[in-house]
């Protein structure tokens, strides 16, 4: 569905050639294309506490699919990706994969989840321990992966560890011992590229799957701000001593303005009204965020009718391909 006001893609129904089925997850709706190829379209739906928001955000599908594929480009050369091709800002078109059900967590900071866990006392997060004498946003002494199983859309993700993971054979050991070691290495490249733009890559999430040879891959999106948590470099030491809260780029924002008005996902709560002027100013900070974290200009794609561009740029791609 298609808003005039908002130009948003909130929900798709395309039927494609050869198309087998269709997955529709919390804000990415995967096409099954004759079970060798993946058309994934970003949605402009907004997840925050495992909930969908009932209204889009303008370009925000557009913005995540291309900080998403910028950045498997960029990591191609240490981590393989499911990418082929992205025929349409919103499209990105790849490897049929069986994803793994798991979400690989990787923290650098002790921030937003891992910080309220702390905050309540505990100190083993997904079976790892969290050093005492550490204030929320402080460097850990080495990054921690922390997974959760993915849910599905409406479901909340949950931590797990990486005992369970293997002993409820969620995961083989030996294709986890891969998901670990590509997750420290993406870790390791995403601090690098936030540094050459001033930013701190703090906390982050891969997902991987399997293609039909058994190769194991990098799915879905990448260092994007739905996945990722990043702070400003300059001011943090500065701020971390005086308490202060550290300057975002991530959907944060969204989340603390969801807490300022009395939700947080859970049961009873409601979901509070977003004005179009909100909407207006979430859709401007993803811009925001995209400029900061490519250090490119953003250009806005065509609404006018978003449904009939995905479907003729992904009909004609397949036609040439």
């Amino acid at each position: 569905m298609v808003t005039k006001t908002a130009a948003t893609i909130t929900d798709t129904n395309f039927n494609f050639p050869n198309q087998k089925s269709v997955y529709k997850g919390k804000v990415r709706e995967v096409y099954n294309i004759n079970e060798e190829l993946l058309v994934m379209i970003a949605s402009d739906r907004l997840s925050a506490f495992d909930v969908v928001m009932p209204k889009g955000i303008p370009f925000k599908g557009q913005i995540l699919n291309q900080i998403a594929t910028q950045m498997m480009a960029a990591t191609e050369d240490i981590v393989p990706n499911w990418l082929i091709a992205t025929p349409d800002p919103n499209v990105a078109i790849g490897h049929l994969c069986e994803p793994f059900k798991v979400e690989m967590v990787i923290r650098g900071y002790m921030s937003g989840h891992a910080a309220r866990e702390y905050k309540a006392g505990k100190r083993m997060l997904c079976g790892v321990a969290m050093p005492e004498g550490m204030k929320e946003n402080d460097k850990f002494p080495a990054p921690i992966i922390t997974p959760a199983t993915k849910a599905e859309m409406g479901d909340h993700d949950e931590d797990i560890s990486r005992e369970d993971i293997i002993s409820k054979n969620i995961v083989s050991l030996a294709d986890y011992e891969v998901l670990e070691g590509y997750t420290k290495a993406l870790f390791e490249r995403g601090t690098e590229l936030a540094a050459q733009r001033g930013l701190i890559l703090v906390d982050t999430k891969y997902e991987f799957g399997k293609t039909k040879d058994g190769k194991i891959v990098l799915i879905d999106e990448i260092h994007t701000p739905d996945s990722s948590r990043y702070f400003y470099a300059d001011g943090y030491q500065e701020r971390q001593e005086k308490g202060e809260a550290q300057k975002q780029l991530s959907k944060e924002f969204v989340r603390q303005w969801l807490i300022s008005n009395n939700f947080q996902g859970l049961e009873g709560q409601t979901v509070p009204e977003m004005s179009d002027e909100y909407i207006e100013s979430v859709s401007e900070r993803y811009i925001e965020l995209y400029e900061n974290i490519t250090g490119q200009n953003f250009e806005k794609a065509n609404t006018t009718d978003i449904l009939n561009r995905i479907e003729t740029n992904v009909v004609d791609w397949m036609k040439k391909n």
